[in-house]
C-alpha cells in the first residue's frame, strides 16, 4: 500500500527561472485557504524564488541574495513543500543559467 503525504488541490504551474525573472505565475488552489505548495527545482542552479499575494510582489521579491533579501533560495534539484499565502504568485531568478520550477498547490508534508 502506498501512502502519499501530499494531496494536490490545484493544477501544477511551471516557469523557467533565468538571470531575468519571467512573468509571475499564480498557483490556484481549489480548496478554501489552501496555502501549501510542492515546489520542484529541476535545474542544476540555485533559484531565488519570489512570491507574494500579487504578481508585483512576486516580481519585486525575486532577487539574487548576496547578503540579505526577500527571495527564498531553492537549491538545484530540490523538491520541497512550503507554506505561503493562498493562491500565491511565484517567479524566480538565477545568478547564472536556467532552471524549470514546478509548483503544485496542495495539502501535506
Amino acid at each position: 500500500m502506498s501512502t502519499n503525504a501530499f494531496t494536490r488541490t490545484g493544477n501544477t504551474v511551471v516557469f523557467t527561472a533565468a538571470t531575468s525573472a519571467p512573468t509571475p505565475v499564480q498557483a490556484l488552489s481549489t480548496t478554501l485557504g489552501g496555502n501549501q505548495y510542492r515546489i520542484i527545482n529541476s535545474g542544476s542552479v540555485t533559484v531565488f524564488l519570489g512570491y507574494g499575494v500579487a504578481s508585483t510582489d512576486a516580481a519585486n521579491n525575486a532577487t539574487v541574495v548576496t547578503s540579505t533579501g526577500p527571495a527564498y533560495p531553492l537549491l538545484a534539484g530540490t523538491d520541497e513543500i512550503l507554506s505561503f499565502v493562498p493562491n500565491s504568485y511565484f517567479t524566480g531568478i538565477t545568478a547564472s543559467g536556467t532552471a524549470a520550477i514546478y509548483i503544485t498547490p496542495g495539502d501535506g508534508m
